[in-house]
């Protein structure tokens, strides 16, 4: 098989994967609530599945220098269907509830990790020149992952029981660890010993975002992004009880069925423009994607008419997808050392954000409008992406070298850059 073929196959897993997941940040809530009788415990469980994988992201960077990507995907993914399948027959009582929090930090941390292993190893999967293609393809999949669980989670959970949720998840993660088995192996990077590179690659990622002009930005306004959308994934169910008291679930399918159309379908653009010229998305398109998609998020809580509020969910959806793959593809053009130390640090910077964001924001709705909520906080975003803007446009106005904010390669005598 092709690389592009295995390629295809290790999406197709993740996207099943990610389906499992969806379905259970629904219905692990539910639960957790079942269980427990407590919205503080359903709050704690949160809790610990975003600081799970914000310490992840920490490590993440180490783990890949020493130990090879395909087994760290293989058993990311083996640990998550573990413990799920041990929540499946563990008796009621408290060590039920013991067990739930295993889970949440289990798949906190394994989750993290095995997507800063996908991210950075993409390159070495399909090369260098194939990875606008390759990014696209895998946020297509994630995108009709997440639509297809949150939609299915009405279905499985009330009709077929926890139980059952549990074990689609858990199969879902088997399904991924099989995909990842066809791969080839992906090496890290040699060196002399384990403490030496771990050293050399946590410096040199600092090293990379200081050098880089426009690369720590980038991870900064990676993380204000995310705390905007922490304020739309928890204003969305109080705008559409407001909209619908008794169904306020039709607002939040139809926004997010919509909002998954206009991702795939700017992937199908970006793909077949990857194709045709050679190039990734640059670090231009994320500016500007992350400004349009802030601002149709806080126009799709203006109150606008249904076929209107329609559109907007596209065009957030088609520049949430842009955003997505022109930043993978932009810190993937860092060496192979650095990419997993940079996304890491990027993880660990975007579960703060929302982790950070999902506190202040629902104390916020108590007291101001899902609107009012929006605005501001995809507000910051469209401030922070402004500046960018500028400091990209002044780097590239000097000449500097890099002038993308891309991290320049040269593999075969052939540049890499941020484009």
């Amino acid at each position: 098989m092709t690389a592009d073929g295995r390629y295809r196959v290790l999406v197709a897993g993740y996207s099943v994967s990610s389906y499992g997941t969806f379905l259970n940040m629904v219905a692990l809530n539910l639960f957790v609530y079942a269980t427990t009788d407590s919205a503080l415990a359903m709050g704690l469980f949160m809790a610990v599945r975003l600081g799970a994988g914000f310490l992840a992201g920490m490590v993440a960077g180490r783990i890949l220098a020493r130990y090879a990507v395909k087994p760290v995907m293989l058993w990311t993914n083996a640990a998550q269907a573990i413990v799920m399948l041990l929540l499946v027959v563990t008796p009621d009582g408290g060590l039920r509830t013991g067990v739930l929090f295993a889970v949440s930090a289990v798949v906190g941390a394994c989750g993290t990790v095995f997507m800063v292993a996908l991210r950075s190893s993409i390159p070495d999967l399909v090369g260098t020149d194939r990875r606008g293609w390759a990014n696209s393809l895998m946020v297509g999949g994630r995108s009709l992952a997440m639509v297809a669980g949150f939609a299915s989670s009405g279905v499985v959970v009330p009709w077929l029981g926890f139980t059952a949720a549990f074990l689609v998840d858990a199969a879902s993660f088997l399904v991924c660890a099989g995909a990842v088995a066809w791969l080839p192996g992906v090496r890290p990077t040699p060196s002399a010993g384990p403490e030496p590179r771990e050293r050399k690659g946590v410096f040199g990622a600092v090293t990379a975002l200081t050098a880089v002009p426009t690369l720590g930005l980038m991870v900064c306004l990676r993380g204000v992004d995310a705390l905007g959308s922490s304020s739309h994934n928890a204003a969305l169910p109080v705008y559409s009880s407001g909209l619908d008291p008794h169904d306020p679930a039709a607002f939040v399918s139809r926004f997010w069925l919509f909002w998954a159309l206009g991702n795939v379908l700017a992937q199908q653009v970006v793909q077949r423009w990857s194709k045709h010229t050679g190039r990734s998305v640059g670090a231009l398109g994320f500016g500007l994607g992350t400004v349009l998609m802030s601002a149709a998020f806080i126009l799709g809580f203006a109150g606008f008419p249904m076929a209107a509020t329609i559109g907007i969910a596209l065009v957030a959806g088609a520049a949430d997808g842009l955003t997505e793959v022109s930043y993978t593809s932009h810190v993937q053009t860092l060496p192979e050392a650095l990419r997993g130390h940079a996304f890491g640090l990027s993880a660990t910077v975007e579960n703060l954000g929302f982790g950070l964001g999902m506190i202040a924001v629902s104390a916020a709705l108590e007291s101001f409008s899902a609107l009012t909520v929006v605005a501001w906080s995809h507000g910051v975003a469209i401030v922070v992406a402004g500046i960018y803007l500028l400091r990209l446009y002044a780097v590239r106005g000097a000449g500097t070298e890099g002038a993308s904010g891309a991290y320049s390669d040269r593999r075969d005598g052939a540049e890499v850059s941020g484009h």
